[in-house]
This record gives C-alpha cells, sequence and structure tokens, in this order.
C-alpha cells in the first residue's frame, strides 16, 4: 500500500482500525524524500519523526485526525530547538527558543513534523529561486519553478514527499505555487490564524495557511490551527467550526461573481480557457455567476508593493549581526568597526532580492515621501477592500484565476523582478482585503494546452472574512464532481 498516495481522513481511518502504524506513514514519506531530487527541503527531522511515529503506535491511541500524520513545516515558521532559516544565509544557524503557536497547537493534535521546506528568501518572491538553499524544482516538470514562496511546501505535497504542509501568504504565496504544483492551498482570513512564532515579512499581509492534496485536508488542517491566540494582537476571537464536518458539496443557488477587470491583458489563453471551464462546472452544479467589477484592481500591485516592502524594511531592520543571526566577524577599519560590522553583515547575509526589497521600503518611509506613498498606499487599500464589500452585497463567492499564466521555467523571470511583481496581480488584492481565498486545481480534462506542456493550473476562490466555510464547501462541489 503506498501511504503516501493517501488523505489525511483515510489514513486516519486506517490508523484507527490497526490496519498500519504511524511508523509506517513516516517510512514511505521519507523513501519519496530520499529518491527526491527536487530539493523541496532544508532542514529534515527524520530521527525525531521516527521516534515519535514509534511512540504513538507504542500507545496504539490516535485520537485526532492529524495524530501520527506527518506534516511539513515552512522555514520561517518557529520550532523550538530546531532550525529556522527562512531560506536566508542571515538565519542559516538561527534556532528558535520557542514554537510558533500553530506548531503548539499540530503538537497537541499529535502530528509529525518531518522537516522544514525550503522558501524564497524571508518569503520574498514568486518561484522559491531566491532560496539561499538553491531553487526548489516543479514535481510536474522539473525545468518548471514550483511557485514561491511556499514553493517547498507546495512541491513536497505534490510528490509525495509529505502528507500535508503549512506555508505562509502575503501576497500569493500559498495560493500560486498550489496552482503550480496541482494541489489545494488556503489563505485563510487575517487573524483567523495566529502569526506568533512566524518570522515577518509584511505583518499586516501575512497569514499562515494550509496546503493539501484534497478540500477535505485543507479543511482539517484549518481546524487544528486556527482560533484565538493571546500572544497575537492581530488573531480574532472567532469561533473555530469543523470545517470537515461542515463541507456540503450541494452549491445549488449559490451566486459566484466574475471580476471583469480579472479577464484582461496579460491573461494567457490556457489560463482563460481553462477558468471558462472550470466556470461551467460550477454552473452546471447549480451555482449561479455574475459579472461584478472591483474597480480599483489596477492599483492593487502598486498598493501592495509600497505597503509589503515598507513593512519589511521595517521588520527586516531587526537582522543587523547583533543580537542573532549571521555575523560578519571581520573588519578592515576599527574606528567604523561597528558600523562597518552592520553593513558588511547585512551586505553578505542577505540576498539581491531582499536587498531591492528594504531599498524600496525605506525609500516609501523617508521623509518627505511618507505621505506621498506610503500613507497613500494605505488609503488605496481601503478603496480595494470597499470593492470586495460592495461586490459580496451581490455574491456569496467570487471566482478568479490563481495566476495569470501556467509555471514558467525556472530562470526564465529571475533577471526581471518587475514582471514577477507584475504576475502577482490576481491574489495580492485578497491579501490587501484581508479575505480567505483557496486556490483549487482544475481537472487535468478542463485545462487548455496551447503548448505541449502537462502543467497545472489553479481557480481562485475568494470568500467573505471568515467565512472559509463557503470557499471550501464550493472547492469541494468542484473537486467532488471530477472525482
Amino acid at each position: 500500500m503506498e501511504l503516501e498516495n493517501h488523505s489525511i481522513s483515510t489514513l486516519h481511518n486506517l490508523l484507527i482500525k490497526k490496519e498500519i502504524k504511524s511508523s509506517e506513514i513516516v517510512e514511505s514519506v521519507f523513501e519519496h524524500i530520499s529518491d527526491s531530487s527536487l530539493n523541496c527541503y532544508i532542514t529534515l527531522f527524520e530521527d525525531s519523526a521516527r521516534k515519535k511515529a514509534k511512540e504513538l503506535d507504542k500507545k496504539g491511541d490516535y485520537p485526532e485526525p492529524l495524530t501520527g500524520i506527518p506534516i511539513a513545516i515552512k522555514d520561517n515558521i518557529c520550532m523550538k530547538g530546531e532550525p529556522t532559516t527562512c531560506g536566508s544565509k542571515i538565519l542559516e544557524d538561527f534556532i528558535p527558543p520557542y514554537n510558533a503557536t500553530v506548531i503548539e497547537k499540530l503538537e497537541k493534535q499529535g502530528a509529525i513534523f518531518i522537516g522544514k521546506t525550503n522558501m524564497d528568501e524571508f518569503a520574498m518572491g514568486s518561484s522559491t529561486e531566491n532560496s539561499y538553499f538553491g531553487p526548489t524544482l516543479n514535481p510536474i516538470d522539473n525545468d518548471y519553478v514550483p511557485g514561491g514562496s511556499s514553493g517547498g511546501s507546495a512541491a513536497a505535497v505534490a510528490n509525495k514527499e509529505v502528507i500535508c504542509a503549512l506555508g505562509s501568504d502575503t501576497g500569493g504565496s500559498i495560493r500560486q505555487p498550489a496552482s503550480f504544483c496541482g494541489i489545494f492551498g488556503l489563505k485563510p482570513t487575517y487573524g483567523r490564524v495566529s502569526r506568533y512564532g512566524l518570522v515577518a515579512f509584511a505583518s499586516s499581509l501575512d497569514q499562515i495557511g494550509p496546503l493539501a492534496k484534497n478540500t477535505q485536508d485543507i479543511a482539517i488542517l484549518l481546524s487544528a490551527i486556527a482560533g484565538r491566540d493571546v500572544k497575537d494582537s492581530t488573531s480574532r476571537d472567532k469561533e473555530v467550526p469543523s470545517f470537515l464536518h461542515n463541507l456540503n458539496s450541494n452549491i445549488k443557488g449559490i451566486k459566484i461573481g466574475i471580476p471583469k477587470e480579472y479577464f484582461t491583458e496579460g491573461l494567457s489563453d490556457d489560463v482563460r480557457v481553462s477558468i471558462e471551464n472550470a466556470i461551467n462546472i460550477f454552473k452546471d452544479l447549480g451555482a449561479k455567476t455574475e459579472q461584478i467589477s472591483l474597480a480599483h484592481t489596477e492599483y492593487a500591485i502598486a498598493t501592495y508593493y509600497l505597503i509589503a516592502t515598507a513593512e519589511a524594511s521595517s521588520n527586516l531592520a531587526r537582522y543587523d549581526g547583533v543580537k542573532y543571526g549571521y555575523r560578519r566577524q571581520k573588519t578592515e577599519n576599527r574606528k567604523q568597526k561597528l558600523k562597518e560590522m552592520y553593513e558588511q553583515t547585512r551586505k553578505e547575509g542577505f540576498g539581491d532580492e531582499i536587498k531591492r526589497r528594504i531599498m524600496l521600503g525605506t525609500f516609501g518611509l523617508q521623509t518627505g515621501y511618507y505621505d506621498e506613498y506610503y500613507l497613500k498606499a494605505r488609503e488605496v487599500r481601503d478603496i480595494i477592500k470597499s470593492d470586495f464589500d460592495d461586490a459580496f452585497e451581490r455574491v456569496n463567492i467570487i471566482l478568479t484565476p490563481t495566476y495569470p499564466i501556467p509555471a514558467f521555467k525556472l530562470g526564465e523571470k529571475i533577471d526581471d523582478p518587475l514582471e514577477m511583481y507584475l504576475s502577482d496581480i490576481f491574489t495580492v488584492s485578497v491579501n490587501l482585503a484581508g479575505l480567505p481565498a483557496i486556490s483549487v486545481p482544475i481537472s487535468p480534462a478542463l485545462i487548455h494546452k496551447c503548448g505541449t506542456n502537462e502543467l497545472p493550473i489553479g481557480v481562485q476562490l475568494i470568500g467573505r472574512a471568515f467565512c472559509e466555510q463557503d470557499i471550501l464547501n464550493c472547492a469541494y462541489a468542484y473537486e467532488t464532481s471530477n472525482t
């Protein structure tokens, strides 16, 4: 039995029936990892994972859906006593003295941590090519990127190197790699999941979320990690329902809005036709579609990158070689020893993309530019959110492409950061508005192919704040219609 192929629910049922052991699931996952050349992981926890699996098997008790289930963690989520590098040289040897809240919640569930996954440095990127530890490859076609910044988590799930994984999403970093790798990826409502222990990129945008093979697994993971946390002042005191038990594939009468601004120039023919095919499936399932307008979509990229880089500039100021992380030890000028240490540490410790965003963010926060750029971006952010509020007075769900093109080739866009930034147009608005969204893989039979590749394409479902159940139900209805 190829255990790594199965869902969380299936494996949980097999464990309860004593038909398999947790240690067997763990071994099947590590076998796939050892045979892989995708570079999905930065750190593996082979000894501790095997030890915990054996302890669970000895007890023979698997009370929670995630008990004994292997899970991978994006390497910007802190785990006590284990390396947390953020894909950066500057944190290559950093060992956190505490656990992120999501790690504590998963530990209580009895989940088994397999390793920390590769990522774009400090979650800044859309391809996982910005990692200090080398790029991750797309499991569908190794010549292509897996997306980013949670590319390691997405590729690991898609390549059966783990059952499920956690990532983080600041402007699409869960949904875009999920789309590129042909799996499910959910960005929860801002405040639904605690950010305590998530190394910050842009604090008002970051959100931890799950990646998995199907909707049911996403629902299980979301229930496990969601909830109010006193350690995170931005987490909200909202009831956490059993998203799995509330899954309902009956979406007859649901109103789905199709924003006209998302079907304009720049959308590839492959994606356009594939999304139209997916829309027809939702219609066949009884949903009603209606064209809507998100009028200020054209300003989303500029708004996002002004806010995100400004917050990144502030958050990354702590990496100076003094308190923790990489430090340049030798300096040539003793009279300027401290200043030179700061400069050389950051010069050598940060990659090019990080330096670029720090400079952009610092510029936007300078006296004389703050009102013109950063403050104006915050005002436009409110307008973008209002567009969504108005739309949700008419519809229940908003449907868009996840990304304007399928996965691109390794090295194809790395030297053109502006083009890569502009491609985030369909995902960043969701973070600016703080809304939940899921990327669902379009059935291969519905994917339009202009070329010869077999690359996946994702459809994005956006919901009202804290209405994850609505988008999960739509995703589940679509998924089960293809089985």
